[in-house]
């Protein structure tokens, strides 16, 4: 079994990576935490793997750090949940919020990941509350108190907008989280300016 892998970065994309190791290119399965980490092409790279077997396929499913493949293997314990749905948990709400909506117990944040419906993302909570905790604090990755969000849309908005003009999912959340910790009812214009002088210090 593949847990761990070296190589040059041949090509990477926000689904999947190939790595050329020894001569042998292995297409590896990763979550957008884990991709906008990623050096450029044809660089050396290395990343934490899972490998999946199944009787009709073979996948390998990649991380940037050990904790976010500690969280997928979390993930994928519970009943209901494959690798392809956890990746897309990984990839839609993000390590920090993920492991901190677990804690709370706010199924309703992991809801909103694509492909999880009311009733998985409530078995999440209740079976994975007490790891997910002992794992935020063993790794030092402490759960942010939810910031409340007066209007989603201006949230949702200004988050893309930051993603489109270049900057990493991750980062883009935490600083309109941080705008917003201060004032939770500015409009799009004003939140976009305020992250991006947060950003540019």
């Amino acid at each position: 079994m593949i847990a761990h892998l070296t190589g040059i970065l041949l090509s990477k994309s926000p689904q999947s990576v190939i790595v050329d190791t020894a001569g042998v290119g292995y297409q590896i399965l990763i979550p957008l935490s884990t991709f906008y980490q990623l050096p450029d092409e044809m660089e050396k790279v290395s990343l934490h793997v899972y490998t999946h077997v199944r009787q009709d396929m073979l996948q390998l499913f990649g991380f940037q750090t050990e904790i976010e493949k500690e969280v997928f293997l979390l993930l994928i314990s519970v009943s209901g949940i494959g690798p392809k749905l956890s990746l897309n948990i990984l990839s839609g709400i993000g390590l920090e919020d993920l492991l901190g909506a677990i804690v709370r117990a706010d199924s309703e944040r992991i809801a909103a990941a694509p492909g999880v419906g009311k009733k998985t993302s409530q078995r999440i909570t209740l079976e994975l509350r007490e790891k997910a905790s002992y794992l935020s604090e063993g790794a030092g990755v402490l759960p942010r108190e939810r910031v409340e969000i007066k209007n989603k849309e201006v949230f949702d908005d200004g988050l893309s907008a930051l993603i489109n003009l270049g900057y990493p999912s991750k980062s883009a959340r935490r600083v309109i989280e941080n705008v917003l910790r201060n004032n939770s009812d500015m409009t799009l214009d004003t939140l976009l300016k305020e992250a991006l002088r947060n950003l540019a210090r």
